[in-house]
C-alpha cells in the first residue's frame, strides 16, 4: 500500500460519489440491473404482477376409481381406472390427452432412441455397454413387445362405447364424443396392462435371488391426465426420462389386489386394516397411534417368515383399499419381505396428528429401523415450518435399492443400504438421511407446490434441495451435507460455458442435472438467505410462496416476482446472473491506495516526515556504515558540535505554528470540525473488478494493524454503473494490514487467489515418498546403494547425492 497526503483543501464528496472509478468503460452494467421486462411472461388476470394467481386462474381435476392387481407370478400389473375429468377452464375442450408414461420402455421410444454415447475403442464397463441402449432394447433379447402400456379398452363411462383414441409415444389423445364445455366433467373408462421393468431409479421391482422374490415400487403406472393450463395449453411433452413430470391434482380411490402375504404401502390412508391385517398388527397400529418412537408393524421375523412361500406357490390374495384426497399423483409399493413401522404424532404442536411410515427389507437394517420414520417426522416439521403445514395424513419412506430415490405424494421410494452383514460408514448413513430428506420433502414441492417439472426441473429440485440443506443442519448441525454452501458449487460454476446450461433451460435439455437443476439453485437461494437479502426477509417470502401456491401450479415468474413482492428487495439482477446465465462469480481485489488528509499542523506532518525519512534511511548500505563507524569510532570533545550535523529539518519551529494558526484562522466552524474529525482518519480507495461477470455483493475483511478485524457489505448494486471495475472508498480509525474479500465464502467465488490484498499465497500440496521411491519401481541400483552406503551418517538418506 502506497501512502498519499491530501491537501486539507480537498473537498469531500459523498461516498457514492468515491465508489466509482472515473470514466471507466463497461459492458452490461445498465441491463444487468435493469428489469427482467420481456424475459417474464406479461402479467394478466390469471397470473398477477405480484406474483399471486389472478382472479381468473384455473386449473382443471381428475378424480380416479382405479382396480388394480399386482400379478406376482409374472412381474405384471392389470389396471382398470374410472376418470372424471372436471374443465375450469374458459375453453372447450374437443379432447383429452393422457400420459402413458411406461412408453418409454418400448421399442422405439423417443428417450431411447435420442439417447447418445459412444464406444470407446479402448475399452468399456458393461454398465457403459448397456447405457448405449434403453431398457426396452437390452429386454428386447426376451420378448420383443414385453414393455410398455397395452391398452385394451377406452371406453365412455355411462354409455359404454368406445372411444376413439390415438397413442403418440408416451402420449395418448382420447377425442370426446361432445366438445366438454367450460364448467362441465366426463367420465371415460380405460383398462390396460404392462410388464414391471427391473427398477430404474423411479419405479419397477427389485430382485432377491437369494430368496426368489421381489420387492414392488409401482409409479407411472396408470393412465394420467395431462395438464390443460393458461401458459402452455395441453403440456404434453414426451416423457424422455429426465424431465419429469406435470400434473393435475384429484381424488383417488384405489383398490390394490396383491399375493395375501404381501404389505402393501401406498398414497393415502388405507380403508380396510382390518381386513388385510392380522389382530396382532392391528394391535400395534393401535400402539403406534399414541407412541412418540416407532412401532413395529411387521417385525423382521414375520417378514422372514413369509419368505419360507416360494412366489411358484399358489398363494391367495388380498385387496388393500386407499383413498387420497386432493394429490396430483399415486403410487404403491408391495412385498412379502418388508418390515413395517410407524407412529402418528403431533407433528407441528396443534393437535393434528400425521403418520410417519416406514416400508423396509432386512437389507435396510439396522439403519432403517433406527432411524427412516424419526427423519419423516422431522422432514415434515422443518419443511412445514419453512412452507405450510403438511395437509396429508401420512407420508411414508420405503427403502428402494442401495442409493437414489424417487418422490410421489405420502410416499417416496429411498436408497441407502447397509453392508450384507449390518455394518455400514458414517458416508452410508448420511446418504440415507438426507435422501429421505430430500424424497419426504419432495411432498412440498412439488407435490404441494405444483411446478411442471417436465418443463422446469429446478422449481422442485431446486427449491426441494435448499430445503433439505437446512433440514439436514436441523438433524445435525454437522451433517455433512452435499449441495447449498456456496463454495460447493465453485467446481461446477468454473466448467467451460459449453457444457453449462442456464437454470432456466427445460428439464430435458439440462446438460448436468445435477449441478444445475439442484445445487445451483439451492446456493442461489442459500446466498438471497444469508447474503443478499437476509434471513428474516427471505423467509416471510419464500413461505409467503408456498402460501400463495399451495395446491395450485406456479411458473418461475411467479416465484421471482413472489419473492420481490413480500420482500420489497429488487432482485431481477439476481435472476439474470444466476437462472438466465452460466457466467461465475470472480472478484478482484486488484489494488489499494492508502491515503490520510494533511491537516497543514507541524506537529503532524513533520513528525509523519520524520517517520518517513527514517524509513528511508534503512537502506542495507547505510547499516553497514553505521555498523562500521560505530567500531571505529574516536573519542570527541562533546561540546564541539558541528552546525550543520546538529540541524534538524524535521523540528517543528515557532514559524511552523504560526502558519498554522494562521491557516486555521481562515476556516469556517463546519471545516474546523471537518478537518479535526479526519484528520486521523485513514482512508483506503479499493480497485476491484467483476472478472467472472456475475455481479455479486462485495463483503471485505479488514484485519488491522492492533490485531482486531472488521468487515464491510456493500450491496450487487455497487457494480450498477460498471460491472468490469470499480473503486470503492473505506474510511477506518485504524491501519489495515490485510484486505480479504469474501472472507466467509458466501458468493460462490471461483478464485479466491485474488481475494487478498497484499497477496496472500496459496499452497498446492505435493506427498512425500520413501526415498528409494525417487530411484522407480526396481529400486536403487547396486552403484547408487553403494554410494549411499559410503555416506556419513549425517547426509546418508538425505537426498543430498
Amino acid at each position: 500500500m502506497r501512502k498519499l497526503l491530501l491537501m486539507a483543501s480537498l473537498t469531500f464528496g459523498s461516498a457514492a460519489s468515491m465508489a466509482q472509478a472515473p470514466a471507466a468503460p463497461t459492458q452490461n452494467a445498465n441491463s444487468r440491473f435493469e428489469q427482467l421486462g420481456s424475459m417474464m411472461p406479461t402479467p394478466n388476470t390469471f397470473r398477477t404482477a405480484s406474483g399471486a394467481p389472478g382472479k381468473d386462474y384455473f386449473q382443471n381435476r381428475a378424480d380416479y376409481d382405479i382396480k388394480v392387481e399386482l400379478d406376482d407370478a409374472n412381474q405384471k400389473i392389470i389396471g382398470s381406472e374410472t376418470v372424471t375429468y372436471h374443465n375450469n377452464s374458459t375453453d372447450e375442450l374437443p379432447f383429452i390427452w393422457l400420459q402413458l408414461d411406461q412408453n418409454l420402455f418400448a421399442k422405439g421410444s423417443p428417450g431411447s432412441v435420442t439417447r447418445t454415447g459412444s464406444v470407446n475403442e479402448s475399452g468399456m464397463s458393461f454398465a457403459q455397454l448397456q447405457n448405449l441402449t434403453s431398457v426396452r432394447e437390452r429386454s428386447s433379447q426376451q420378448a420383443s413387445d414385453k414393455y410398455g402400456y397395452h391398452i385394451t379398452s377406452v371406453k365412455d363411462a355411462k354409455t359404454g362405447k368406445a372411444l376413439k383414441y390415438v397413442i403418440n409415444e408416451t402420449m395418448m389423445r382420447i377425442d370426446l364424443p361432445a366438445g366438454l364445455k367450460p364448467g362441465g366433467s366426463y367420465s371415460f373408462n380405460v383398462d390396460w396392462n404392462y410388464f414391471v421393468t427391473e427398477y430404474y431409479g423411479r419405479s419397477g421391482m427389485e430382485f432377491f435371488a437369494k430368496d426368489g422374490n421381489y420387492n414392488y415400487f409401482i409409479a407411472h403406472w396408470f393412465p394420467r391426465l395431462c395438464s390443460y393450463n393458461d401458459v402452455t395449453g395441453w403440456q404434453n411433452k414426451q416423457f424422455l426420462g429426465q424431465g419429469e413430470f406435470t400434473l393435475i391434482f384429484g381424488n383417488y380411490k384405489v383398490a390394490i389386489t396383491a399375493p395375501s402375504d404381501h404389505i402393501v404401502g401406498a398414497t393415502g390412508e388405507c380403508q380396510n386394516y382390518k381386513q388385510v391385517l392380522s389382530a396382532t398388527q392391528q394391535k400395534r397400529m393401535a400402539q403406534a397411534a399414541t407412541a412418540k418412537i416407532p412401532v413395529v408393524i411387521v417385525t423382521q421375523a414375520e417378514a422372514e417368515e413369509a419368505l419360507k412361500t416360494k412366489p411358484t406357490d399358489k398363494v391367495g390374495k388380498k385387496t388393500w383399499v386407499y383413498a387420497a384426497q386432493n394429490v396430483r399423483d399415486f403410487a404403491f409399493t408391495s412385498s412379502r419381505r418388508f418390515i413395517w413401522d410407524a407412529m402418528q404424532t403431533d407433528v407441528y404442536g396443534d393437535g393434528r396428528k400425521i403418520w410417519s411410515m416406514s416400508f423396509y427389507a432386512k437389507e435396510g437394517n439396522p439403519l432403517w429401523g433406527q432411524y427412516s420414520t424419526r427423519v419423516v417426522e422431522h422432514t415434515l416439521k422443518s419443511y412445514g415450518n419453512r412452507t405450510i403445514k403438511y395437509p396429508y395424513p401420512v407420508a411414508i419412506s420405503c427403502h428402494a435399492t442401495a442409493g437414489g430415490g424417487m418422490e410421489y405424494p405420502m410416499i417416496s421410494f429411498n436408497g441407502g443400504r447397509p453392508e450384507p452383514d449390518g455394518t455400514y460408514s458414517e458416508q452410508v448413513k448420511a446418504g440415507m438421511i438426507g435422501v429421505i430428506i430430500h424424497e419426504v420433502g419432495h411432498n412440498f414441492f412439488p407435490m404441494i407446490v405444483n411446478s411442471d417439472e417436465r418443463q422446469w426441473a429446478w422449481m422442485d429440485e431446486g427449491l426441494n434441495t435448499f430445503c433439505q440443506y437446512l433440514s439436514e443442519k436441523e438433524w445435525d448441525y454437522n451433517f455433512p451435507t452435499r449441495r447449498g454452501e456456496p463454495q460447493l458449487i465453485v467446481d461446477y460454476m468454473k466448467s467451460d460455458k459449453s457444457v453449462l446450461s442456464p437454470i432456466m433451460t427445460s428439464s430435458d435439455n439440462v446438460i448436468s442435472l445435477g449441478p444445475n437443476a439442484y445445487a445451483k439453485p439451492a446456493t442461489a437461494l442459500n446466498i438471497l438467505r444469508e447474503t443478499v437479502m437476509g434471513r428474516e426477509l427471505f423467509d416471510y417470502a419464500f413461505k409467503e410462496y408456498a402460501r400463495r401456491w399451495a395446491f395450485k401450479s406456479p411458473e418461475p415468474a411467479d416465484f421471482f416476482r413472489t419473492m420481490e413482492d413480500a420482500s420489497g428487495v429488487d432482485l431481477d439482477w439476481f435472476w439474470k446472473g444466476w437462472f438466465y446465465g452460466v457466467e461465475p462469480v470472480d472478484q478482484d481485489l486488484v489494488e489499494v491506495n492508502w491515503f490520510q488528509v494533511d491537516s497543514g499542523n507541524p506537529e503532524v506532518t513533520k513528525a509523519a516526515a520524520r517517520a518517513e525519512a527514517k524509513r528511508r534511511a534503512g537502506t542495507i548500505s547505510k547499516q553497514r556504515d553505521a555498523a562500521t563507524q560505530a567500531e571505529t569510532v574516536v573519542a570527541k570533545d562533546s561540546t564541539m558540535k558541528d552546525f550543520y550535523n546538529s540541524y534538524d529539518p524535521y523540528a517543528v519551529t515557532e514559524a511552523d505554528k504560526k502558519r498554522y494558526q494562521d491557516y486555521l484562522a481562515t476556516l469556517s466552524p463546519d471545516e474546523r470540525k471537518t478537518l479535526e474529525t479526519n484528520a486521523a482518519t485513514n482512508f483506503y480507495t479499493l480497485s476491484l473488478k467483476n472478472k467472472g461477470g456475475l455481479p455479486m455483493p462485495v463483503i471485505i475483511r479488514m484485519e488491522f494493524e492492533d490485531g482486531t478485524d472488521s468487515v464491510a457489505r456493500f450491496p450487487a448494486e455497487i457494480w450498477r454503473f460498471n460491472d468490469v471495475s470499480i473503486n470503492k472508498v473505506i474510511a477506518t480509525p485504524k491501519k489495515v494490514k490485510q484486505w480479504v474479500l469474501d472472507p466467509f465464502q458466501e458468493i460462490a467465488d471461483i478464485d479466491t487467489e485474488n481475494n487478498s490484498f497484499p497477496r496472500m499465497a496459496q499452497p498446492t500440496r505435493f506427498q512425500l515418498f520413501k526415498q528409494q521411491q525417487r530411484f522407480g519401481p526396481q529400486g536403487p541400483n547396486p552403484m547408487q546403494q553403494q554410494r549411499r552406503a559410503n555416506q556419513p551418517p549425517a547426509t546418508q538418506g538425505s537426498g543430498k547425492n
